[in-house]
């Protein structure tokens, strides 16, 4: 039929200049519609938003089957995006896993396997952060053009070496450490109750933090419309102090247990102000051109530590290996490039994303980048057949583990491995080890010559909290969505 149509060409147009000329437009014009916009100046670049919940469970938004908490506009972001279904973090816990998150690599591979803290006894207090050395992900959008923000949660370090404005981001909006309080922010305040930082305003008093995230981004799109950007909306929600605010309580008052409802309520508001990122985005027509990714930064907590979250039907918890502690919601949406609606079921991790931003931005990445993450863009599109990963391990504190294919196996100090087929057994039930010695051996033995080959650790957490971390692995789990 092409040719059929060449031959036509050649018979009504005038000259073979004429015919190469209506050609070459053809293909510009077939290329263009399947690729990225284009100005007078070349490629257009996408604006880049990284949306991170803070111990989400994996079981609380409605398209993981929740029946409690109504989440439409995650949901809806799901819908017209992409959904990963094996979608990992690279650390149980927030801390390490924003590491990993910002920079594309296992944030242990340059010693940052703890969750920060305060220095504790022969360790230097100066290392306590985000290491100097490693790239962050903001830094090389910046030299792509790039003004980025930092609204909410950083707990990268609080000293400042480590503020997030000398890290690549131009505007920061929130707070350095790990929580705050949702309602309160004194001057002079200390821990869950210090002041917001804020480089290019003076802060306001707060309303309620989630509202008050989701309000300095709508303002960070608004005031960068104009230019390329890179916003970080890094929700504190649903983290401890859990706190929420009285008409969104009155909303699931039907359910008995308060710790659970002030839950809710939190997830829905901060599902409310995911939809008002996304409706600043329609109202100011830049949709299109933007890639949004939905991400926790780890599973939700249960028993004593328990934030109200459920990660079901996923077994375990944050500051676990289990699959409750790190394999989370993970959403892409990118109008221009990517197609929506689609599910993907291989493996991809949280260390992907800065990879992906940044070739997605015009970027080149190359090994000596030493990513363990991968852009994964040429697999969503379909230039290459090739999955983003076969295998990822972790390390956290007293726990190891290792993914190869749908068999994970998890190393514990007290016990034999634990093996597990994920694909047959999602809530990890069934310890297969000693089913499966020639597997589990061979798991163990490639575990631990990566684990070997790990830096020390730049700090640590309070030695007690290991002993804490290893008993929930023994702990109940509800593996059922509540009614």
């Amino acid at each position: 039929m092409f040719c059929n149509r060449l031959y036509e060409l050649s018979n009504c147009c005038g000259s073979r200049s004429q015919l190469r000329f209506i050609l070459l437009s053809l293909l510009i014009i077939t290329h263009f519609s399947s690729g990225p916009a284009f100005s007078e100046n070349g490629p257009e670049k996408p604006n880049v938003i990284l949306i991170v919940a803070d111990d989400l469970g994996y079981g609380d938004l409605g398209l993981h089957g929740s029946k409690q908490i109504p989440t439409p506009y995650i949901d809806r972001l799901a819908a017209e995006g992409i959904v990963f279904t094996n979608g990992y973090v690279s650390s149980p816990v927030c801390s390490p896993s924003r590491a990993g998150l910002l920079t594309g690599k296992n944030q242990v591979s340059f010693g940052f396997d703890n969750n920060l803290f305060r220095a504790q006894p022969g360790f230097d207090p100066e290392y306590v952060g985000l290491p100097l050395s490693e790239p962050t992900l903001a830094e090389t959008l910046k030299s792509l053009g790039y003004v980025n923000g930092l609204i909410g949660k950083w707990h990268l370090g609080e000293k400042p070496q480590f503020n997030p404005l000398k890290r690549g981001f131009d505007e920061f909006w929130g707070f350095l450490g790990g929580g705050h309080d949702y309602f309160s922010a004194r001057p002079g305040g200390q821990g869950m109750k210090c002041p917001i930082e804020c480089n290019y305003k003076t802060p306001g008093d707060l309303t309620y933090m989630t509202d008050d995230i989701g309000d300095e981004c709508v303002d960070f799109i608004r005031r960068h419309k104009n230019a390329p950007f890179f916003l970080f909306a890094s929700f504190n929600a649903p983290h401890s102090p859990i706190q929420a605010m009285e008409k969104d309580l009155k909303l699931f008052r039907h359910i008995e247990d308060q710790l659970r409802r002030t839950y809710c309520a939190m997830v829905y508001r901060l599902d409310q102000n995911v939809g008002k990122i996304l409706k600043a985005l329609e109202e100011e027509g830049l949709e299109r051109n933007t890639f949004v990714v939905f991400i926790s930064d780890n599973g939700g907590p249960a028993n004593s530590i328990s934030n109200g979250s459920v990660n079901a039907p996923l077994r375990g918890q944050k500051t676990t290996l289990l699959e409750g502690g790190i394999r989370v919601p993970y959403i892409f949406k990118w109008p221009q490039r990517l197609k929506a609606g689609q599910r993907i079921d291989d493996l991809v991790l949280s260390l992907d994303i800065c990879p992906t931003f940044i070739e997605a931005a015009g970027g080149m990445v190359s090994p000596k980048d030493n990513y363990r993450g991968v852009n994964i863009i040429p697999f969503l599109t379909g230039q290459t057949e090739k999955v983003p990963h076969q295998s990822m391990e972790w390390k956290y504190t007293v726990s190891t583990a290792i993914r190869d294919g749908d068999w994970k196996l998890i190393r514990l100090p007290d016990r034999l491995p634990m093996l597990y087929h994920l694909s047959e057994d999602i809530s990890e039930q069934h310890d297969v080890a000693l089913e499966n010695p020639d597997r589990t051996k061979a798991m163990l033995k490639r575990l631990g010559t990566w684990d070997v080959h790990l830096r020390h650790p730049l700090f640590l957490e309070p030695a007690n909290w290991r002993i804490r971390h290893l008993g929930f692995y023994d702990a109940h789990y509800s593996l059922v969505q509540p009614e």
